[in-house]
């Protein structure tokens, strides 16, 4: 038996995706553009992640200028290309921040068991993680630009189970998507669709109270 099983506690590792979790972007500016340009709130962000503009850059297939590009090309029938252009660069560049609540939970995580990120990124994500001063947040990061694999394919999940050391049955897989969250599920993983820090705090209520 582990000892996370010997003291009765539901899992052995926690597998945390990355954004809409812990990462949150500023999109309000690029809204304001859209609006200026005469376009809805969360055009560009509905154009930049249709599958075929979006899978190319998470599996590190292009970069993000050629990211950009590829939006702008899609949105060049609405506005002029230029235009196009800067809205695809404010999507691209959009400030981010990290939720101190959940880092500080997380943090906790890993001072017992290991703790692993899961995450559709881009090959800048060492870098962004460092800018948040959470370079050494957790015991391993599994990217999809460094895998060549995504969410929701069981791949990610299998990886990520495999370098925290624990099987799949003994893990908390935290994610905002519920196609994530169900293919988790699937592989006998305990699942969390993410909404707000309460709901993480309280799967995490077993874990001893720091002092």
């Amino acid at each position: 038996m582990t000892a996370s099983e010997i003291s009765g506690w539901p899992f052995d590792a926690v597998l945390c995706d990355l954004d809409n979790v812990i990462r949150f972007y500023d999109l309000a500016p690029l809204a304001e553009m859209e609006r200026a340009a005469g376009l809805a709130e969360g055009t560009t962000a509905g154009v930049a992640y249709a599958p075929e503009i979006d899978l190319p850059l998470l599996l590190g297939q292009i970069t993000k200028e050629e990211w950009v590009d590829a939006i702008a090309s899609a949105l060049s029938d609405r506005v002029p290309r230029g235009r196009a252009r800067e809205l695809g660069a404010a999507l691209a560049d959009a400030p981010f921040r990290a939720d101190d609540t959940v880092v500080a939970l997380l943090r906790r995580v890993r001072a017992h068991m290991p703790l692993v990120l899961v995450t559709n990124a881009t090959l800048e994500l060492e870098r962004d993680l460092a800018s948040m001063g959470l370079a050494d947040l957790a015991d391993h990061v599994v990217s999809s630009a460094r895998v060549g694999a995504a969410k929701p394919g069981r791949e990610m999940y299998e990886i990520a189970a495999e370098r925290a050391g624990v099987a799949a049955g003994r893990c908390l897989f935290v994610d905002d998507r519920p196609e994530n969250v169900e293919t988790a599920v699937t592989l006998g993983m305990t699942g969390l669709c993410y909404r707000e820090p309460a709901d993480l705090e309280r799967m995490l209520g077993f874990l001893p109270t720091p002092r």
